[in-house]
C-alpha cells in the first residue's frame, strides 16, 4: 500500500469461493473481514435406551418405552468409572454452525473514480453473494446457454475461506441483507449482511484439510505444557 508503513504485515482476506466448475464463476473476497465469528456446535447426551420403541405403534397397539433421563443414568451406582460411563453414554454432534457480519461499501471506489463502482455501486459482489443462494439450474447460463455443469438442483457449494488454516465446504443458511445508501440510479453503494453458515462435515478433502489443521494446533498446544504445574488435578 503506497504512503503506508512499509514493514506492516499483509493481512489475508476472508472469501466465499464456489467450489467446482461454473459458469460464471461465483467468488466474492471480503472487502473488509468481519470484527468476529460466531462459531457454535452443539452435542446431545443421552444414556443407553433413552428413546426405544418396542415393535410396532400406537395405532397398531404397539408400545413406546422410554429408559432413565440422562441425569437418573448418571447417578447409577454401576457407573463410578468415569471411563465406562463415557463408553455407554450416546452422544449426538451436530455440524458446526458460523454466523457473522460483513460490509460492502463503494465509497472509495468511487473517490477513486472507478467506472464499475460509478456505474453499479456494489451491485456486482451483492449479485454474486446472492447467485450462491439459487439453484444453479434457475440461472440464465444453465437455461438458456445449455451448460450442463450448471443444470443443478441445489445452490453451489460454497467454500468459507478465513485464512490458511480454515476452509471449510458450507451450506449458507440465510443472509440477510440490509443496504443503506443508494447512486442517483438507485445502485446499492453500501451494504450490511448478516450471514448463517453450516460447515459441510465428512471425508470430503476440504473439511478433512481444515480438521488436520486443527489437530495440528492443537498439537502445538503442547507447547503450554508447563502450565500444568499451575492447575490442581485430584488424583
Amino acid at each position: 500500500m503506497s504512503g503506508g508503513f512499509p514493514n506492516t504485515p499483509k493481512i489475508l482476506r476472508g472469501a466465499f469461493v464456489e467450489f467446482g466448475l461454473s459458469i460464471p464463476p461465483l467468488i466474492v473476497p471480503f472487502q473488509f473481514n468481519p470484527v468476529d465469528l460466531k462459531r457454535n456446535r452443539t452435542l446431545t447426551f443421552s444414556g443407553p435406551g433413552a428413546a426405544s420403541s418396542a415393535t410396532g405403534n400406537a395405532a397398531t397397539g404397539g408400545t413406546t418405552t422410554a429408559g432413565p433421563s440422562l441425569r437418573q443414568f448418571h447417578q447409577q451406582d454401576t457407573y463410578s468409572d468415569l471411563l465406562e460411563l463415557q463408553r455407554d453414554q450416546k452422544v449426538t454432534v451436530q455440524e458446526e454452525t458460523i454466523q457473522f457480519e460483513m460490509r460492502l461499501d463503494a465509497t472509495e471506489k468511487l473517490d477513486e473514480g472507478d467506472p464499475l463502482a460509478s456505474q453499479f455501486g456494489i451491485m456486482p459482489q451483492l449479485s454474486s453473494l446472492e447467485l450462491m443462494l439459487y439453484p444453479k439450474k434457475e440461472s440464465f447460463f444453465a437455461s438458456d446457454l445449455g451448460f450442463r455443469f450448471t443444470r443443478r438442483e441445489n445452490p453451489p457449494m460454497i467454500l468459507f475461506i478465513w485464512g490458511r488454516k480454515r476452509v471449510l465446504p458450507v451450506n449458507i443458511n440465510s443472509m440477510n441483507i440490509t443496504e443503506t445508501e443508494f447512486s442517483t440510479d438507485l445502485n446499492p453503494i453500501r451494504a450490511t449482511l448478516s450471514v448463517s453458515l453450516t460447515v459441510i462435515e465428512g471425508p470430503n478433502p476440504v473439511f478433512t484439510y481444515t480438521k488436520a489443521m486443527k489437530e495440528v494446533m492443537s498439537a502445538l498446544n503442547l507447547a503450554n505444557i508447563a502450565s500444568i504445574t499451575d492447575v490442581v488435578i485430584p488424583g
